[in-house]
């Protein structure tokens, strides 16, 4: 697994986004999270806000353009993450309360040698 390139880019990407999220200010609740039909990238929460965050990391010279990590999460992707939030919360006996909920995309680029060229975050993505 820790050879598989795909999974060591998108590895990098959420340790760079978790890196992010907490020095503005968001608690990381959890990385990776399971549920039954898949995983969440990032559960933070700051404020009274829960957020449940997709992270999309691409070897790229601009984040933008229809190949820019954002492209990435369409229809169906936002679909799955709706569902594998819905099943996080149903399982989250004993977690603080959050009023509000929110879910954020944060677009990560790297060069070939995985140097940062960029990270947005979009909040209220979708």
């Amino acid at each position: 697994m820790a050879s598989d390139p795909r999974r060591r880019l998108g590895a990098i990407g959420e340790d760079l986004a978790a890196r992010h999220l907490e020095c503005a200010g968001y608690e990381v609740l959890e990385r990776n999270a399971r549920t039954r039909t898949g995983e969440i990238d990032i559960v933070a929460a700051r404020a009274q806000v829960l957020v449940f965050c997709e992270v999309k990391t691409r070897v790229t010279r601009s984040t933008g353009g229809p190949t820019g990590p954002f492209a990435a999460i369409g229809p169906r992707k936002r679909q799955q993450v709706r569902l594998l939030a819905r099943e996080w919360l149903a399982g989250a006996s004993g977690r603080p309360h959050y009023p509000d909920l929110r879910f954020d995309a944060i677009a990560v680029a790297l060069t070939a040698s995985g140097e940062l060229v960029a990270l947005d975050h979009l909040e209220d993505a979708f």
